[in-house]
């Protein structure tokens, strides 16, 4: 049977969580809630358009939540949500799988451009 994959969740899920920012936001928002500067510093080389719409689409998913508090200037910060927490379990094992299998990874990648480049 074709998996749909429309409905699969999976695919979902990941991508979103799977993108070059989601994950990095994401732990630097674990210890504590964030203002958007401060996540900004966190995760260096992000623009200010994309931290945008990466924090957009996290509070979307439900995964973080934004505060605006009655400050002059207004004050806004971002932490994690309930649901953005249940996420760091299943976050860490793909972040330590990444650690061990990057050698391994770079050495895969090395032997097959090595033989794509005997076969041009």
């Amino acid at each position: 049977m074709p998996l749909d994959t429309e409905l699969c969740p999976v695919r979902d899920v990941l991508d979103h969580i799977g993108s070059k920012w989601t994950t990095l936001i994401l732990l630097a928002l674990t210890r504590q809630a964030l203002r958007f500067s401060e996540v900004q510093r966190a995760v260096p080389d992000i623009s200010k358009r994309m931290l945008t719409q990466t924090l957009r689409e996290l509070e979307r998913d439900g995964l973080i939540e934004r505060t605006v508090y009655a400050t002059k200037p207004p004050s806004v910060d971002y932490r994690l949500s309930a649901l953005g927490e249940s996420l760091l379990v299943p976050l860490a094992g793909l972040i330590a799988w990444a650690e061990n299998s990057h050698g391994a990874i770079g050495n895969a990648r090395a032997r097959y451009d090595a033989t794509q480049a005997e076969t041009a």
